[in-house]
């Protein structure tokens, strides 16, 4: 199996896909809630996230949850993703429509977007840190970036463990994900909830309203107390969020 993974619970299938600054420890906070709430819970690390080391050829990162889910026996499940993980997840339910229940969309990226001025300024200054290479800036600015105003302490230091692993991991990968060439959103069929932050940079706003519009059965909600990343920030009430949506809809087996 090619990502560290692991899985909680019984009954239906619920797929979390961490960000792109976290690894899979940034569910901790929801695992046991999911669990305890009647879902088999399965989370796995991106290739250079966590336990998974990088890659040594290209890959796909929705190929590789796509292999892990049939490795685990998964026929059909709901997806919970987190920013990057999001437009994993929307490549997932893209290209297999038919395994993919119900996708709840926390501050989700999206194939395609053209990025804010503030989104080119942050890439520019994280450019400049790597080539200095400053990795402590680079996780700082992240930090500052991406955990909205009321993270605990604790969330923020969560997100620095991960993002620093997570740069020294990458720091000298040859690949990267390769994402799908000619996305076809319109044949995601699954119930969709496209959650965005009023903290968080515009993008991600622009890109919940749009997806909201754009597939069949979606539904897009703004936190005012969020910012990037809901589910560390406010993790009881995400938490509860999440659960009355998968309630909401089938979530697979």
């Amino acid at each position: 199996m090619t990502l560290a993974y692991d899985a909680t619970g019984t009954g239906p299938t619920v797929v979390l896909l961490h960000s792109g600054v976290c690894d899979r420890r940034m569910w901790d906070p929801q695992v046991p809630a999911l669990a305890d709430a009647g879902y088999r819970v399965v989370r796995g690390d991106f290739r250079g996230y966590g336990g998974t080391p990088v890659a040594d050829r290209p890959y796909s990162d929705a190929a590789d949850v796509a292999e892990l889910l049939e490795y685990l026996g998964v026929e059909r499940a709901a997806v919970v993703a987190s920013s990057y993980g999001g437009e994993v997840a929307l490549e997932l339910a893209a290209t297999r429509p038919d395994s993919v229940t119900a996708l709840a969309l926390l501050c989700s990226a999206m194939p395609g977007h053209t990025p804010s001025a503030e989104l080119r300024a942050f890439a520019e200054r994280e450019g400049a840190l790597f080539k200095a290479d400053d990795l402590e800036g680079a996780v700082e600015l992240n930090v500052r970036t991406w955990v909205g105003p009321e993270a605990a302490d604790q969330a923020r230091s969560q997100v620095r463990r991960m993002q620093r692993q997570a740069f020294e991991l990458q720091w000298t990968a040859e690949h990267s994900s390769t994402p799908c060439a000619e996305l076809d959103l319109g044949r995601i069929t699954a119930p969709t909830l496209t959650v965005s932050g009023a903290h968080d940079l515009p993008d991600f706003h622009q890109i919940a309203a749009t997806l909201a519009t754009r597939l069949p059965a979606a539904h897009h909600m703004e936190l005012p107390w969020a910012g990037h990343l809901p589910s560390l920030e406010r993790p009881t009430e995400t938490t509860a969020l999440l659960i009355r949506f998968l309630q909401q809809t089938s979530t697979g087996t």
